[in-house]
């Protein structure tokens, strides 16, 4: 079980307000409402092989996939990296479905170190090897035609202090966007409980650091579970505050002040409220997909993949 978490901090004063772009204009009355791409993240079928998971996803009617790359799903860090993800790409295209992809594999870079390194380490090496991966994850999603790169900043690091901890992030992260906005992927930043950007406030604080880059180059990954545990506003809201920047969407049941990804129904998201908002983020523009994300539940992931579509669309018409 994971901790309880702390009451959502305040923003400091000292953080600029940064007004969201103009929304775009709403769809016509008229027209029917749009209806949600739906994915799952390969990090929920981790006992499958790659291969095997796109075609049950294929199967059972989802849209996309969330591909985390580790070890065992499009191993970022193997030989010939630029030839397997060339096989991805036809085989997405084969199955007609979409991508994100994803960059949340817990030891990817470090066999003892959960998420690590980060861009917040105190040694530049350690930096600079989170760097080196999300820079691979952009050219990956280049070459898979994917909506977006996801990634997230990690946890403070003992005896730092926070605002040494977001220059290192900011520095760390302008490579990775300088390459995204060449590679024209959108970068998707996560705000995660227990890191240093664990807040829809906190990613506006980034883009203040960094120059408030556009909303094509920088923009959130949003995860429903992660609004329930610990946003003020309603997940519902949430969608309609964050409609702006989002280039990624997660979504899973979970309970306020606990972050553990449940499968829907286990936890306490009211969930019509939150599809009929992400309809409204489609109609808006989002062209991206919207991930089912629950990756502790491996052990039942072809069930529960089957199970959370039904659900999802038992929920929405949208779906």
């Amino acid at each position: 079980m994971s901790p309880t978490l702390p009451a959502p901090r305040p923003l400091p004063a000292s953080r600029p307000h940064h007004p969201a772009p103009a929304p775009l204009p709403a769809p016509r009355p008229s027209h029917p409402a749009p209806a949600l791409r739906l994915g799952y993240g390969t990090n929920g079928l981790t006992d499958l092989r790659l291969d095997e998971a796109l075609g049950l996803l294929a199967d059972l009617g989802y849209d996309g996939v969330g591909l985390t790359l580790d070890h065992m799903h499009l191993d970022p860090l193997a030989p010939d990296l630029a030839a397997r993800t060339a096989r991805v790409a036809r085989r997405l295209g084969e199955l007609g479905l979409g991508v994100t992809v994803e960059t949340g594999a817990r030891y990817v870079l470090d066999p003892r170190r959960k998420h690590g390194p980060s861009l917040l380490d105190a040694d530049p090496e350690d930096r600079a090897a989170r760097t080196r991966l999300l820079l691979r994850a952009v050219r990956v999603a280049a070459d898979l035609g994917a909506h977006a790169v996801h990634c997230f900043s990690g946890t403070l690091p003992a005896g730092t202090a926070p605002d040494e901890a977001w220059k290192r992030f900011a520095s760390s992260l302008t490579p990775v966007l300088e390459a995204a906005e060449a590679a024209r992927v959108p970068l998707a930043v996560e705000p995660e409980p227990g890191h240093l950007l664990s807040t829809l406030d906190d990613f506006h604080h980034l883009r203040g650091l960094l120059g408030d880059p556009p909303s094509a180059v920088l923009g959130l990954t949003l995860d429903i579970g992660h609004c329930q545990c610990l946003e003020p506003l309603a997940p519902a809201d949430c969608v309609r505050a964050a409609t702006p920047w989002v280039h990624h969407v997660q979504i899973e049941d979970m309970r306020r002040g606990v972050h553990e990804h449940l499968p829907f129904g286990d936890g306490e998201i009211d969930f019509p409220p939150v599809l009929a908002a992400l309809t409204e983020l489609t109609a808006a523009g989002y062209p991206g997909l919207t991930v089912v994300e629950l990756p502790r539940h491996s052990h039942a992931g072809p069930e529960l993949a089957g199970s959370s579509l039904s659900f999802l669309r038992q929920e929405s018409p949208a779906c």
